[in-house]
């Protein structure tokens, strides 16, 4: 999108105001670009412009400290002089005179110092000293774009902008967070529009009923250009910051964040009210009200299109947005008394007013309240709380839980979201949660944790959100590009080993589907790709995600040894591959019967115990053997609760605590421990995975002292969806690397299944019926959660074409089915098939050729899927 097109639902043509944050007023370059903006709107569209600044990145917090060291009158005039010279620099890098440009600003700001309201800190007076960074960069910022040929003129917003009295508000509210009125003279676009095309004037700044300033509060530039917006009917609101737009997340925490292209007045208001910092949640009222479009842009990439709000939006369900807030105070208030007692809450909340304290969240039971006081609406200090717990004590007893922070998944329909959201509530579950608030307007859900907990929470709640679905990143009209793609996106993917074979793919979905397909050549690529991680002693394939001979044979020439966990799949190794070496072969079973150890003790292969039953139930079988050990490290990782095999919910290896118990017993048997093993999930994209498990289990290694390898296991994350980022081999080989050089007295293992066989397989299915029910289109095919398990089990993704129309255009999205007699049975959701999907077209589902037809299942007695292979 253009910047230069007018936004839907635009009122007017007359205005359009552009607002400017402290960044983007603090470098030359930067005021530049203000300047090509203004007369690119003007000239482009016809339109006045109103441009609102921020004071200088920085100003705006020592003009703070000001306020907070008025008693010291050589500080406050120490500090003054700071922002003099500060100014003074920066109207030098403008090449504009200081003196001549701002010599009655700086007057203005030196003469606070002596006013006789500083020694108190009057609020009329911190709201004076706290308005002058706006007053001074507006200033200094027309002269400078007057100095380089634009025409404009400068507009004290103290002129137009005028605060009211609110019901309940308090002095300092009235002072230093008023809010104006945006709805009445409507004779002020025309009266603005004959001081000229081009006006500047300051965010952040009112006039105070009694005829002095008023500041709107932090972030009150964003809200002053909102009410200015309103006021004169815009066209839109621009707010420019140093970032393209509102994110899925803070991209600073979470770079695979994606921008959110459009939101409406709702969403977006719970976004900025919930954490987000590019937005004051203040200015969306009066857009919405108004019926004006906000837009937010990045100055440093003026010609992004950035996010765009505004009723135009698609409401399309499912969470935006995952956000935080730090520095939350709890108030715990807890009596017997309180049940069925009219009036309790009314006295509490007095209480809670008394103090200026406005409440946030809310929790109650029978006999205990617990709210919340948000740090950026509240003056929340110890003196504040300390007052406030000592009021509550007459009729309550009060516990104060803090530091704390607010996570908050924003969207729409948040409670027919929740059967998608077991993954993220199995998260917190492992962590102290303290309140739980889901909103009455179902537009979010927020829980309360430990201050310390919110930032590493974020990705992993992000990634969740996004496998579970529930954040539908696929529905291009809302989401845009993830953050770590703006200035350097990823290169076009090239085409997938079906589609260069597209129509040896189709002549085999022409000998009967449904049927798996798998692409040797593939096979072998990835096994290559793994080969070539240099620390690595001993590669081996963990065959359950895929044990079809053909594969086995391939990986085996190419190096691998095989891991089983069962006595079927060890009959399958040594079926398959009769010639293969025991020593190449691992048994790795869960809760296996003695009859499969046994097996595999006769077979020679290398047998993994987890618990020290299995020794003392059956010693003859294990006396004098060499075993290796599964270790549970205490935690699992993975991109579904259902995939970790890590962590005290998990039933795979022995836990820590346990270890000197097995180690009595396998003494008692002469059993020597020669290696050791973990794999504590799957689909896992950060290296530092491995290098904490290998940490651990060096540790146990040391002490045992008979261990001469590790086996990190696998888990080696796959890009099911065409938009994500490719596994890192790179980061993962150094990493290893790394490791292996601190401990080079152990073989480094590992037990790869899914990576170097997902991208090799496709499911090939026959559409049966394309059917539309109310508003929603579905494409059936001939098999569904019978033939791929993994979409109904995990939420997984999986690409989904129609290979016969490959080339046509995206048609209207669709979810794809299946014929099974389960709600559950669908294989993707709004996938943009072709308009022209008929029976008899070929679907295929692409990556399944891991934990594919290894899960297929005879359920409502439909047969097994068939399988295929192309070594081509």
């Amino acid at each position: 999108m253009s910047t230069a097109q007018p936004a839907p639902g635009a009122t007017s043509p007359g205005w359009i105001v552009l607002k400017f944050g402290g960044t983007s007023v603090s470098r030359r370059a930067r005021w530049d670009t203000i300047g090509r903006l203004m007369r690119k709107r003007a000239e482009e569209e016809g339109a006045h412009v109103l441009v609102v600044v921020s004071a200088l990145s920085g100003i705006t917090n020592e003009l703070q400290a000001v306020c907070d060291e008025h008693a010291d009158a050589a500080e406050v005039a120490r500090r003054l002089e700071a922002i003099v010279a500060r100014h003074r620099a920066f109207a030098g890098e403008l090449e504009v005179d200081a003196d001549a440009v701002l010599g009655a600003r700086f007057d203005a700001l030196r003469a606070l110092a002596a006013d006789p309201r500083r020694p108190g800190g009057a609020l009329g007076w911190q709201a004076e000293v706290m308005a002058q960074g706006e007053l001074l960069s507006s200033t200094l910022g027309v002269a400078y774009l007057r100095s380089q040929g634009v025409d404009l003129d400068w507009l004290d917003a103290r002129d137009v902008l005028r605060a009211v009295p609110l019901p309940n508000q308090n002095d300092w509210s009235r002072h230093l967070s008023a809010s104006c009125d945006y709805e009445g003279d409507a004779g002020l676009p025309q009266r603005l529009a004959e001081r000229g095309r081009l006006l500047l004037t300051q965010g952040f700044i009112a006039r105070a009923a009694d005829g002095g300033t008023a500041i709107l509060g932090r972030g009150g530039s964003d809200t002053s250009a909102a009410y200015l917006g309103a006021l004169l009917k815009a066209r839109r609101v621009e707010i420019w910051t140093d970032v393209p737009g509102m994110f899925s997340a803070n991209p600073r925490q979470v770079p695979d964040a994606r921008l959110l292209s459009r939101l409406d007045y709702e969403e977006a208001q719970e976004i900025a009210t919930t954490g987000a910092k590019v937005l004051h949640p203040r200015c969306i009222h009066p857009c919405r009200e108004a019926g004006v479009p906000l837009w937010i842009r990045d100055t440093g990439r003026p010609d992004f299109p950035g996010t765009v709000i505004g009723d135009g939006a698609a409401t399309v369900p499912g969470v935006k947005a995952i956000s935080s807030r730090r520095g939350i105070v709890l108030v715990s208030m807890e009596t017997i008394g309180m049940w069925q007692q009219v009036g309790f809450l009314a006295d509490v909340f007095e209480k809670f007013k008394r103090h200026g304290l406005s409440i946030d969240l809310i929790g109650s039971s029978e006999a205990n309240v617990t709210v919340s006081l948000d740090p950026s609406d509240n003056l929340v200090n110890s003196n504040v709380l300390d007052a406030l717990c000592a009021d509550l004590a007459e009729v309550c007893r009060v516990k104060v839980i803090a530091p704390c922070a607010a996570v908050t998944l924003v969207g729409r329909g948040m409670r027919s979201l929740l059967h998608r959201l077991s993954d993220v509530l199995a998260e917190f579950g492992r962590e102290r949660v303290h309140l739980i608030s889901q909103s009455s307007n179902d537009l979010n859900l927020t829980f309360v944790v430990d201050e310390g907990l919110a930032e590493g929470l974020l990705p992993r709640l992000h990634e969740l959100l996004i496998g579970s679905g529930a954040m539908p990143v696929n529905e291009t009209q809302v989401f845009g590009p993830g953050w770590n793609r703006l200035d350097a996106p990823r290169a076009p993917r090239g085409p997938l080993w079906w589609e260069r074979r597209r129509d040896q793919v189709l002549a085999r979905a022409a000998a009967g589907t449904p049927r798996y397909l798998y692409h040797l050549p593939t096979v072998r690529e990835r096994a290559r790709e793994l080969a070539g991680v240099a620390a690595v002693d001993r590669r081996f394939y963990a065959i359950k995600a895929n044990p079809h001979p053909a594969i086995l044979r391939a990986l085996v020439e190419e190096g691998f040894g095989l891991e089983c966990v069962s006595a079927g799949e060890l009959e399958r190794v040594f079926t398959a591959v009769p010639e293969i070496d025991p020593d190449r072969v691992l048994f790795t079973p869960s809760f296996a019967p003695r009859a499969d150890y046994a097996l595999a003790l006769a077979r020679g292969v290398h047998v993994t115990v987890d618990n020290a039953v299995v020794l003392r139930q059956w010693p003859a079988l294990f006396r004098g053997r060499e075993l290796m050990l599964r270790l549970d490290p205490g935690f699992g990782s993975g991109h579904h609760e259902k995939v970790r095999t890590g962590g005290k919910e998990a039933k795979f290896g022995l836990a820590l605590d346990g270890l000197p118990d097995f180690l009595d017993a396998a003494r008692a048997l002469g059993v020597r421990i020669v290696g050791l093993h973990a794999h504590i999930g799957s689909g896992i994209h950060d290296p530092a995975h491995w290098r904490e498990v290998y940490g651990r289990l060096v540790a146990i290694a040391e002490s045992i002292g008979t261990v001469a390898w590790i086996d990190v296991g696998g888990g080696l994350g796959v890009a099911y969806d065409p938009e994500a980022d490719p596994f890192d081999l790179r980061a993962y080989a150094a990493m290893l690397a790394e490791v292996k050089a601190a401990c080079p007295q152990y073989a480094l293992w590992i037990e790869p299944g899914r990576y170097l066989v997902a991208e090799a397989g496709a499911l090939l299915l026959t559409v049966t019926q394309v059917v539309e029910k109310a508003g929603v289109r579905r494409v059936g095919a001939d098999a569904g959660m019978n033939a791929l398990m993994r979409p109904a089990m995990y939420g997984a993704f999986h690409e989904i074409v129609n290979l016969t129309r490959l080339g046509d255009a995206p048609g209207t999205p669709a979810d794809v089915v299946g014929p099974i007699c389960e709600s559950g049975d669908v294989l993707g959701r709004r996938r943009p098939l072709p308009d022209a999907t008929a029976e008899g077209d070929v679907l295929l589902v692409g990556h399944a050729g891991a934990y594919g037809a290894a899960m297929a299942n005879t359920y409502n007695l439909r047969a097994l899927p068939q399988e295929d292979v192309l070594d081509v």
